[in-house]
């Protein structure tokens, strides 16, 4: 857990970032095929250019996740910092089982999230403000 990092007033709900990712209208940033071999990786490096410069900001690595895995919700928001970049999705999935995970930018002006969906791994990045 990242020290001295608060969660944003205006930063939304577990359920209602889990909706904001999961929902019907979400349009991913990217989306890469999960039968391909190499699938995780490419999902590691494009987390790391399309989600990670607005989520983590300039210098800081700082940023908030809802713990991955079941029961997150039910815990909320949980600051961190990942000093091990690229590479954020794999160690999750080697966690959990699965790449999937929400984040939240440390000023709360971004969500972004690693989902899969049917046979593909997406990567959705909204602006909140």
């Amino acid at each position: 857990m990242a020290e001295g990092a608060e969660v944003p007033t205006a930063a939304p709900s577990a359920t209602k970032a889990i909706h904001m990712v999961a929902g019907i209208d979400v349009e991913p940033a990217l989306m890469i095929d999960a039968a391909m071999p190499g699938a995780l990786e490419q999902l590691d490096l494009q987390w790391h250019e399309k989600a990670w410069p607005v989520l983590a900001g300039p210098g800081s690595g700082t940023f908030l996740i809802l713990p991955p895995g079941g029961g997150g919700a039910a815990v909320g928001w949980a600051p961190v910092k990942d000093i091990a970049a690229p590479g954020l999705p794999s160690r999750i999935a080697a966690a959990t089982g699965t790449p999937e995970f929400v984040a939240l930018s440390a000023d709360g002006t971004h969500l972004c999230a690693a989902t899969e969906e049917g046979y593909e791994y997406w990567i959705i990045v909204r602006s909140l403000g």
